[in-house]
């Protein structure tokens, strides 16, 4: 080779390396969270070129609750009270698939007016959970009165929860074999006045912030997750129902009594932030529907549980259930050798799911875009991160 290569060689490695060296100028690495108040227990780092996104890693694992290991230590009822912190906001969800799952095991079947308050609590702890989601967006696009909103609109459905299950928050309502008491008296009244009142607010969030001209501007065009993408990516729940897909695990395997009702599952084709904020709004719709007809149908009288011993055992093998959740398809998988505690628990959540869609929209989106984007994808990090 001759001299004057070796200098163009040369020449050209030196341009590399200042390119590069300039890149590593441009960027800034930002770590959002895990102090930050939106994203709770989780962490994701990204890098900026000006005002761009150019990279993000998503970094969980902040909270370490081990809950699935923490079932093999108990048997199926002693797991009920800790399998809903993750998610206590929906506590009558996250524990109505691990329910499922033991009864399927077990060969038990849930008596009928069992099946409808399971149900029932289903829907209103869906309800208390979307309204939690909606408050927290709210505030992390600046409209503080969506905030109070929500939060204030929980706390009657919360007044309900309570009357019927005992517990403010964490109910532990939902069991093997049915639902821990029957409803109070006059329950059916006040659930049905809650909810009237309440699809008249849904009204008024449609004005004061979906209809509201910069929430649009925020969220409309942004973020695109393609139908063809959301089921390569396997999110779930509303994003993928926002991206035109219309899965809801209710609809499309039926479990308890919801072959029973009628309900229609809403979706919507523009695979946007506002679609995946907007889905939400629908979905909480047709759970006052739903309600209404869980309440009309309800039997009169009946057992709500079947009697169980405490140690109850089944035959070795394992099964899969899910239910659909505020945040999507939450399954378990159980395994069972035969004793009274599970040889092995796996969850399926939904918010793990819909985190694999946070760094393909981020990356190339604009550092202002990051929280309508981050926080449409429905995911709650503690449910994650278990």
């Amino acid at each position: 080779m001759s001299s004057i290569e070796e200098q163009i060689n040369e020449a050209k490695k030196l341009a590399i390396q200042i390119t590069r060296e300039s890149e590593e100028d441009r960027l800034m690495t930002l770590s959002v969270g895990p102090q930050h108040p939106g994203s709770g227990h989780f962490r994701f780092v990204i890098k900026v070129d000006g005002d761009y996104i150019v990279y993000v890693d998503p970094d969980p694992g902040y909270v370490h609750r081990g809950h699935e290991k923490m079932c093999e230590y108990r048997n199926h009822f002693q797991n009920i009270p800790h399998l809903e912190r993750p998610v206590i906001h929906d506590s009558c969800n996250i524990t109505y698939s691990y329910s499922l799952a033991v009864e399927d095991l077990v060969g038990i079947t849930v008596p009928r007016r069992g099946q409808f308050i399971r149900a029932l609590a289903s829907e209103l702890s869906r309800l208390s959970y979307t309204l939690y989601w909606l408050a927290i967006y709210g505030i992390f696009l600046g409209h503080s009165t969506m905030f109070m909103w929500p939060a204030g609109d929980r706390e009657l459905l919360i007044d309900l929860l309570e009357r019927l299950t005992g517990a403010r928050i964490t109910n532990a309502f939902n069991i093997p074999g049915g639902v821990r008491c029957d409803i109070p008296n006059n329950f059916k009244e006040k659930c049905l006045a809650q909810v009237n009142y309440f699809e008249k607010r849904l009204k008024e969030y449609e004005d004061i912030f979906y209809n509201n001209p910069l929430f649009r501007q925020r969220t409309e065009g942004v973020g695109i997750l393609t139908k063809e993408d959301a089921i390569k990516l396997g999110v779930t729940g509303s994003v993928l129902r926002a991206s035109g897909v219309p899965f809801d695990v209710r609809k499309v395997e039926p479990y308890d009594v919801y072959d029973e009702i009628d309900f229609q599952v809403q979706y919507m084709k523009t695979c946007d932030s506002f679609a995946r904020a907007y889905v939400p709004i629908l979905d909480m719709r047709e759970s006052c529907h739903i309600i209404r007809q869980l309440v009309d149908k309800m039997p009169e009288s009946g057992d709500v549980r079947e009697k169980l011993q405490f140690n109850i055992k089944s035959s070795p093998g394992e099964t899969y259930k899910r239910v659909e959740s505020g945040r999507g398809a939450l399954g378990y998988h159980v395994v069972s050798d035969g004793s009274p505690k599970p040889y092995r628990v796996k969850a399926s959540v939904g918010s793990f799911r819909n985190l694999l869609a946070l760094p393909y929209l981020l990356t190339g989106s604009k550092l202002g875009d990051m929280p309508a984007i981050y926080w449409s994808l429905n995911y709650w990090p503690v449910e994650a991160d278990r």
